[in-house]
């Protein structure tokens, strides 16, 4: 075992700086691609470094030196990567969150989907490249950082609780806000879609006559519909090109993860938000996903953001279109009525837009 760490052995946990505090451990039974990982950690100014080589000592080497990230090859004997993937999870603290980048030869989809599927957040081929290698951990330590943030807060929040009810009902909206935000700084660092998002969703629900409380709460919950995309691959997120049937069946699962983060949890805001990130996708005709859920089986507060979701999609400029104009946009929402929307949705959607443009 190979061992280059400081003396100073607190975690990511207990400072500000992303890259130089971080605590990394490297995992691959062949030394030359470990050798060849901590040349390109050190030289870019990572300090606190564990590898091995051996895989059956990997687990007692995680539960002490407690990483911020870990780099695991699939392929090894003994103890293989997809094993130690499962008894990570396994292992982990409830609400904790220890990225893991696995770095593999092996290009073979199954082996993929089989990786996601135990726990891995994202995907290197080797031969590494030095720029894309510090690129996805300093993301991967980017949500380790704000996941973190996040955890800390709301901890100090609930042992305030007793004598600070009103403080609390305000920094759970602050939260909201951040979370939002955060699902999106993935492929959208502006924020401004989960923005107008939430606020348009709110008009068209007034427009359905909902009262104020219930309107608010979808103000407040319609950004969170895509949280569950922190979940996603950025190779699959981020791909400029269209995503292969594949691929297109990861993503999909972000509606799912999006339920599974907000669902466990009292707070009215997040079981709506929750309620959305499942249905948001879900189609008046069947035709969506996750549950291919028809009419009115598809909860309200899912059409409303589905059909505001397009309609800002399509009225904003995106890395792969250009805005189409408001009366382009709701031709197609218009084309759309019986088959991904609601009719009566539509209608009074359109009735709304026209409204607002007048």
């Amino acid at each position: 075992m190979n061992y280059m760490i400081n003396n100073d052995s607190t975690s990511l946990q207990n400072h500000g700086s992303l890259n130089f505090d971080a605590k990394i451990l490297i995992v691959d039974d062949q030394l030359q691609n470990v050798e060849l990982l901590e040349r390109i950690l050190t030289r870019a100014g990572f300090k606190r470094i564990i590898s091995t080589v051996e895989s059956i000592q990997f687990l007692s080497v995680y539960h002490e030196f407690k990483p911020d990230i870990v780099l695991l090859d699939l392929h090894m004997p003994e103890v293989d990567g997809f094993e130690l993937l499962s008894n990570i999870r396994k292992s982990m603290i409830k609400d904790d969150y220890i990225p893991i980048l696995v770095l593999t030869a092996d290009t073979n989809s199954d082996s993929k989907r089989r990786a996601l599927s135990a726990g891995a957040n994202d995907f290197l081929n080797k031969p590494l490249d030095r720029s894309e290698v510090l690129l996805r951990i300093k993301n991967l330590l980017e949500t380790r950082r704000l996941h973190i943030k996040l955890k800390a807060y709301n901890h100090d929040l609930e042992i305030k609780i007793a004598d600070r009810t009103n403080k609390l009902e305000l920094a759970q909206y602050e939260v909201l806000e951040l979370m939002a935000k955060f699902a999106e700084f993935r492929d959208d660092n502006t924020g401004k879609h989960t923005e107008r998002v939430g606020n348009l969703s709110k008009q068209l629900a007034i427009y359905l006559g909902m009262d104020d409380l219930e309107s608010e709460s979808i103000r407040l919950a319609a950004p969170l519909h895509d949280i569950g995309k922190i979940g996603i691959p950025d190779s699959i997120l981020l791909k400029p090109a269209k995503l292969t049937t594949e691929e297109f069946s990861i993503m999909k699962a972000h509606t799912l993860i999006g339920k599974e983060i907000l669902s466990e949890n009292q707070f009215p805001i997040l079981k709506m938000g929750s309620e959305i990130a499942e249905s948001h996708h879900e189609n008046w005709d069947g035709s969506g996903y996750p549950y291919g859920l028809i009419g009115h089986k598809i909860p309200i507060v899912g059409q409303i953001v589905s059909i505001v979701d397009v309609y800002d999609a399509l009225t904003h400029k995106r890395p792969y279109k250009n805005a189409w104009t408001i009366k382009e946009s709701l031709l197609e929402i218009k084309n759309q009525s019986g088959k991904k929307f609601n009719p009566y949705l539509v209608e009074v959607f359109l009735k709304l837009i026209t409204n607002m443009d007048k």
